[in-house]
């Protein structure tokens, strides 16, 4: 079982726990994810490691309430436990020789970048981030992103947080003012990632992305998780999630995305239901 010490609300559908978990806070990374259940009887779920602490033991997730697995998780309280929470798994990131990088992050993906650009600015290196939400309510890390970054750009959807635009409209201007990047690291939406690696493949500049498909045993044995990269069949789990920007196969990703979205939306319609039955 494991406990979790602190939860934190981020916003109106973002929650973030701390876990005590000291053998993954050991071995844990950046990029990579665990896999957990609620209950003995629950799905399992992948969530990035948003950060970790290895003199407290702890790990960070961050999570938005999707469906019913991570509404029932956001649910639980402080001192409540989990029944499984397993990891570290998937590759780290690689961020060796890396001396000047952009940071990109989306949404909640900004989950995801920010131990990225944390490691790196721990290491020495010049980290330029761009996050961006669809509005100033959604905002979450920006204090995180401020001090583990020597250029922060901000941006939102309607303009009511930072500059109005999106990502690829601030890379683009950093890119054409004459910054040049060793890499650039993309996470968040599918499709923010698809533009991102787009406009960088323009300029012939390496970039990485985070692909978050469903995914089941994190191990390569249930192939729910699988991608097109670089015409090649790989499997987030054990061969990302990090991959090629410019060879991710987007389209398809995004298609095979959606096909559980009728489903996720009635199980979830179903613990609604009946949490409001208990309640009666």
């Amino acid at each position: 079982m494991y406990r979790i010490v602190k939860k934190e609300v981020l916003g109106p559908a973002v929650v973030r726990m701390e876990i005590d978990a000291p053998l993954i806070a050991k071995k844990a990374e950046p990029g990579q994810f665990i896999i957990l259940r609620v209950d003995s009887d629950g799905e399992r779920i992948p969530l990035t490691i948003a950060d970790y602490d290895r003199i407290r033991g702890t790990v960070t997730i961050i999570f938005q309430k999707v469906g019913a697995t991570t509404d029932k998780l956001a649910e639980l309280n402080e001192g409540d436990f989990l029944a499984d929470f397993v990891g570290p798994l998937g590759r780290a990131t690689e961020t060796d020789d890396l001396k000047k990088v952009a940071v990109v992050g989306g949404g909640v993906g900004c989950a995801i970048a920010y131990p990225v650009a944390k490691k790196l600015h721990s290491l020495g290196c010049e980290v330029h981030s761009i996050i961006g939400f669809r509005n100033r309510d959604l905002v979450i890390l920006e204090k995180e992103f401020a001090e583990v970054s020597n250029k922060l750009l901000k941006m939102s959807d309607d303009g009511s947080w930072g500059e109005k635009g999106l990502v690829t409209n601030a890379l683009r201007q950093l890119i054409e003012s004459g910054e040049v990047y060793d890499e650039v690291i993309a996470i968040g939406p599918l499709v923010m990632m698809k533009f991102v690696s787009a406009l960088t493949k323009e300029f012939g500049i390496k970039t990485v992305v985070s692909m978050n498909p469903v995914m089941i045993d994190g191990t390569g044995m249930c192939g729910g998780c699988r991608l097109t990269v670089g015409g090649k069949t790989k499997f987030a789990c054990v061969d990302g999630p990090e991959f090629d920007g410019h060879l991710v196969d987007f389209d398809e990703a995004m298609k095979r995305g959606a096909m559980y979205r009728d489903f996720e939306r009635h199980a979830r319609e179903e613990n609604c239901n009946l949490l409001r039955a208990e309640v009666k």
